[in-house]
C-alpha cells in the first residue's frame, strides 16, 4: 500500500512526466537588461569608491577636523584678581578659589550612558540618582532637596548645562566630587569662577571700590588698577566624551596669568576707628555727609581716608548713588578759615608779615560791592598777626593779604598743590577751583580768608597744610605703597619728588600760630593729653548749584601734632550739619578723638615741654 509521501522518498518511483512550457524571450532584450543592471551596479560602486577616496585622501584633514570639533571642548580659565593689602599686610580685598556647580541632567538620567545603551543596573541607579545627588548637595552646600531636584531631573532644552550653585569654595566642591565618586554617581561638574572677597566687608569701600558682574573693576582702586589687578585669562582645550574627558585625546593648556597685588599706605585698624568716629559725628550733628583723613606729615602717606555715607561693595545695586563716590577727592568745597593757614604762610615766607605785627581791624571791610565781617561783632580793635589767626579774623586776613600781589598769592597756592589733581590715581578726582593770577580784587580777598573764590578737595587741603607742618616741604599724598611683581617681590612705585614751598622758619611760625588757636579754645576741643597740638578750624557757606545760592555750611578742623616735630595730621570735614554751626563745635570733637588714637598708635613720643602762652593782642 502506498503512502502519500512515498513518491518523495522512493527513488525507484518516477514522477509522472510533466509537460514543460517553454518561454521564449528575444536574446537582444535579455542582453540589454543585464547590461543596464551591470551599469547601475558599476555606478553605485564608483560613487562609493569616489566618496571613500574623497574622505580618506582628498578631504581627509577636513573630515577629521569636523569629527574632532564635535568632541573638542574649549574652556576659558579665569585669572585670579590680585590682592589689595594694607600697610601691615592685612588683606583688604582678595580673590577666593570658587566654582560654579553645573549639572548634566541627561547624564544623571542615563547614569552616564549618553548613547542610550543602559543596562538594568544603570536604570536602577538612574532611578534613584536625583534624590541621592540632591542629598549630597544639601550636605555640602546647604539648602533643601526640593531646591535642587528640578534641575537634576530636567530633560528639556539646556538640561546638559544647568547651574545648581555658584561661589562654592573649590575645596568644598572637591569634597562633594569625592562623595559623588564614592557613591558611583555622575552628572555634576565644576566651572572655575573666582569670587572677590572683602574680609573687612565695607571697610574703606569708597577707596577700594567694587567690581561688576563681569569681574572687572567698576569703582575706586579696583577700577583705577584694573589692567594689572585683573591679570590675563587662560584657556583649556581637550577632547571630551559623554562619560568625561578622553584620557589620551588632544589636550592643550594655556595657564591664566594672575593679577598683580598692591599694598596701600592705609592702616586697616585706624581706618575702621576713623570711620566709626566720623559716622557717629555725622549722626550726632544730623549732617549730610562727612570726610576725614589722617596722614604721615613726613611722607605724605595716607593712613586713613574715611567717607560717610558709604556702601556695601558686595551689593552695589542696593547702594544709593551718592554714597558710591569718594567725596574726599570728587567733591570740592570752600575751605573756610583753614585757608588762612596757607595765606599767612605765603605772606610770612615773603617777609610781608611777622607773628608779632600789630594790625588795626575795623568792624567790617569793603570787598568789591559788598562788605566782609568777622564771625563775632566788634568795633575797631587791635590784634597781633598771631591773634588774627587765633581768633580767625576775616577782616584782618584780608587787610594783610593786600600787601601781597595777586600773582604771588596764586603762585604760592599752585606750589601748595591747589588747582591740580593730587596724583592719587583714583577715578573722578577733581582739580578744585583756583582762579588765574589776574583775578579781581574781591576774588583775591575771598581766597585769602577762605570764604569764596576758591574750592579744594579734602586731600588737596590736607597735603597743603601738611607741607607747612613738614618744615615747608610738600610731599604729594600717597595711597599706594608698592606692587607685587609676578615673581612675588614687592616693587616700590615711583614717588613724586618733594618740593620746598616755604622756608623752615615760616613753617615753625605758622605751626606756632596754629598752637595759639588750641590755647585760645576755652572748651579744650582740640587738646590731646600729653601732646602739644596745633589746629585751625573752618566754616564756610555751601553753594547750591541748583539755585546758585548758598544753602547750609561746610565745617572743618585740621591739625598737627606734636608741635615740636609734627608727625601726624588729621583733617575732618562735616557737610551741612543741622546741629552746630562752627568747625570747632561740629568737626572739632571728631578731630580730637582721631588724633588721640593716632599719636600713640604710631608710637609718637609725647611732648616734653608745655605749650607756651603767647600773646594775641598788643
Amino acid at each position: 500500500m502506498s503512502r502519500p509521501l512515498d513518491r518523495f522518498f522512493d527513488p525507484a518511483r518516477k514522477a509522472p512526466a510533466r509537460k514543460r512550457r517553454r518561454i521564449r524571450m528575444p536574446l537582444a532584450r535579455s542582453v540589454r537588461r543585464v547590461r543596464a543592471l551591470l551599469i547601475v551596479v558599476a555606478v553605485v560602486f564608483s560613487l562609493a569608491a569616489g566618496r571613500a577616496v574623497q574622505v580618506q585622501a582628498i578631504d581627509a584633514t577636513t573630515v577629521a577636523q569636523e569629527a574632532a570639533d564635535q568632541i573638542t571642548v574649549t574652556r576659558d580659565l579665569p585669572a585670579f584678581r590680585g590682592e589689595i593689602v594694607d600697610r601691615n599686610g592685612e588683606v583688604l580685598a582678595m580673590t577666593a578659589d570658587t566654582v560654579k556647580v553645573m549639572v548634566n541632567a541627561k547624564m544623571i538620567a542615563t547614569n552616564g550612558r549618553m548613547n542610550g545603551q543602559m543596562t538594568a543596573k544603570d536604570k536602577e541607579v538612574a532611578a534613584t540618582a536625583p534624590a541621592r545627588i540632591a542629598d549630597l548637595l544639601v550636605r555640602f552646600l546647604g539648602g533643601t532637596p526640593d531646591a535642587y531636584l528640578p534641575k537634576l531631573t530636567a530633560t528639556g532644552k539646556g538640561s546638559q548645562a544647568g547651574q545648581v550653585a555658584d561661589k562654592v569654595p573649590a575645596a568644598t566642591y572637591r569634597e562633594l566630587a569625592q562623595a559623588m565618586s564614592d557613591a558611583n554617581l555622575v552628572g555634576l561638574s565644576p566651572v572655575s569662577a573666582p569670587t572677590r572677597v572683602l574680609p573687612n566687608k565695607n571697610l574703606a569701600a569708597n577707596v577700594l571700590g567694587w567690581i561688576n558682574d563681569s569681574g572687572a573693576g567698576a569703582g575706586g582702586l579696583e577700577y583705577a588698577l584694573n589692567a594689572t589687578l585683573a591679570g590675563k585669562a587662560g584657556k583649556e582645550v581637550f577632547e571630551n566624551s559623554p562619560n568625561g574627558k578622553i584620557p589620551l585625546g588632544t589636550s592643550v593648556l594655556i595657564p591664566a596669568q594672575n593679577g598683580l597685588g598692591y599694598q596701600l599706605t592705609l592702616d586697616a585698624g585706624l581706618q575702621w576707628q576713623v570711620e566709626q568716629i566720623l559716622a557717629e559725628r555725622v549722626r550726632q550733628t544730623k549732617a549730610d555727609a562727612g570726610m576725614a583723613i589722617v596722614t604721615n606729615v613726613k611722607t605724605g602717606e595716607i593712613l586713613a581716608l574715611a567717607n560717610v555715607p558709604t556702601f556695601d561693595p558686595t551689593d552695589v545695586g542696593k547702594a544709593d548713588k551718592d554714597s558710591l563716590r569718594l567725596r574726599a577727592i570728587t567733591d570740592p568745597y570752600t575751605p573756610g578759615s583753614v585757608q588762612k593757614v596757607l595765606t599767612f604762610a605765603a605772606m610770612m615766607d615773603q617777609g610781608l608779615v611777622k607773628a608779632t605785627d600789630v594790625v588795626e581791624i575795623p568792624g567790617r571791610i569793603k570787598s568789591g560791592d559788598n562788605y566782609v565781617s568777622d564771625a563775632w561783632d566788634h568795633g575797631t580793635i587791635k590784634l597781633l598777626a598771631r591773634g588774627i589767626v587765633a581768633k580767625s579774623s576775616n577782616i584782618g586776613t584780608i587787610k594783610l593779604s593786600r600787601k601781597m600781589t595777586k600773582q604771588s598769592l596764586h603762585d604760592y597756592l599752585v606750589a601748595f598743590g591747589l588747582g591740580a589733581r593730587t596724583g592719587l590715581g583714583l577715578p573722578g578726582e577733581s582739580r578744585g577751583i583756583l582762579p588765574a593770577a589776574d583775578m579781581p580784587d574781591y576774588t583775591r580777598d575771598g581766597i585769602a580768608f577762605g570764604g569764596s573764590g576758591l574750592a579744594v578737595t579734602l586731600v588737596q587741603e590736607a597735603a597743603a597744610v601738611g607741607a607747612i607742618a613738614n618744615g615747608g616741604v610738600y610731599n604729594a599724598p600717597r595711597l599706594i605703597a608698592s606692587r607685587a611683581t609676578a615673581d612675588g617681590k614687592q616693587e616700590q612705585l615711583p614717588v613724586a619728588a618733594p618740593r620746598r614751598v616755604v622756608s623752615e622758619r615760616t613753617s615753625k611760625e605758622i605751626v606756632s600760630m596754629m598752637e595759639a588757636v588750641v590755647m585760645q579754645s576755652a572748651t579744650h576741643t582740640f587738646s590731646v593729653d600729653g601732646y602739644r597740638v596745633g589746629a585751625k578750624t573752618g566754616t564756610s557757606k555751601k553753594l547750591d548749584p541748583g539755585c546758585n545760592c548758598f544753602k547750609g555750611l561746610v565745617t572743618s578742623t585740621i591739625g598737627v601734632a606734636p608741635v615740636e616735630d609734627p608727625q601726624v595730621l588729621v583733617y575732618v570735614v562735616v557737610d551741612n550739619p543741622q546741629r552746630g554751626s562752627s568747625g570747632s563745635s561740629v568737626a572739632g570733637p571728631a578731630f580730637q578723638d582721631i588724633m588721640s588714637l593716632a599719636l600713640p598708635r604710631y608710637g609718637v613720643t609725647p611732648s616734653k615741654t608745655k605749650s607756651p602762652t603767647l600773646p594775641i593782642e598788643p
